[in-house]
């Protein structure tokens, strides 16, 4: 039995569904069979199903947690090929932050509560317990990796993995219609809002308003949508705490006027934001 199916078959007993991956960090391809989904199954690998090929076929929905089709004859040429072992974070309850530098690393540290993390070639992947929609490119050099979507296995990491925060899950939320009146100013100071506050020191709320900044002054595209996550973010993040004041509001509508932004709508941004989380004032 070569590294790989052994790796392979202690992770499905641990219930994580596993998939061989070639070389390239990619799955195997659809048999002929299967080939451009002419099995009818797995349409564009958005959903598994209805499919019943047992072979490594149609990427991240071939991941089993079934030692029998692991170690079937079907398999056995893909895991003599293979080059490494992927698995399917959202098929083991999980999300992957992919963070692809040293840049990425530092915004995390910044934003993200600490979890489990595991060293990559370039970067490092963070992993949350909890599933969420899949998303190339969140922003620079990040990926959201849980359904529909696979990820190299690259050991268990250090730590225990925390829940996933919405922080994350704010990263691939477009931009809700604009609310009808919303107001042209803040509608109230933040700190009436109070809850645990998440600052492990005075920094991480100054970091955080001041990584936000940059995210915003640095969108080259889609400037709506990057002020609507970035607004998002922040709320999620310390919106709930009462240490967020209108002189941080004021530095993040600052930066989003520089790029263009009209004040009214960076007020719409900020409303949504706080609608979406539930912190608005009615």
């Amino acid at each position: 039995m070569n590294s790989n199916l052994r790796i392979a078959l202690d992770l499905a007993v641990a219930g994580v569904p596993v998939l061989p991956l070639r070389a390239g960090k990619v799955p195997f391809g659809n048999c002929p069979t299967c080939a451009k989904n002419a099995c009818g199954g797995r349409p564009n690998m958005k959903t598994p199903g209805p499919c019943g090929c047992r072979r490594p076929c149609h990427g991240w929905a071939a991941a089993t947690t079934d030692p029998r089709v692991l170690d079937s004859m079907p398999w056995a040429r893909a895991w003599r090929e293979a080059a490494g072992v992927a698995y399917h974070p959202g098929g083991a309850g999980l999300t992957v932050v992919d963070l692809d530098n040293r840049a990425a690393i530092a915004w995390a540290r910044a934003n993200l509560p600490t979890t489990r993390t595991v060293p990559t070639t370039r970067g490092e992947h963070w992993i949350y317990r909890g599933t969420m929609q899949s998303a190339n490119a969140v922003r620079p050099d990040v990926d959201i990796k849980s359904l529909t979507a696979y990820a190299r296995w690259l050991g268990p990491g250090e730590d225990a993995a925390a829940a996933l925060p919405d922080t994350v899950r704010a990263l691939v939320i477009k931009e809700p219609p604009k609310a009808r009146m919303a107001p042209q100013t803040l509608s109230a100071p933040l700190n009436a809002q109070r809850g645990a506050c998440p600052h492990r020191t005075p920094t991480y709320l100054e970091r955080g308003v001041a990584m936000a900044e940059q995210r915003i002054t640095e969108a080259r595209s889609a400037v709506h949508a990057t002020v609507y996550r970035t607004f998002l973010a922040v709320l999620s993040t310390h919106g709930r705490c009462g240490c967020l004041t209108d002189a941080h509001t004021v530095r993040l509508f600052n930066a989003a006027q520089g790029k263009g932004e009209s004040p009214r709508h960076c007020a719409d941004a900020w409303t949504n934001a706080l609608t979406t989380l539930g912190l608005s004032h009615g």
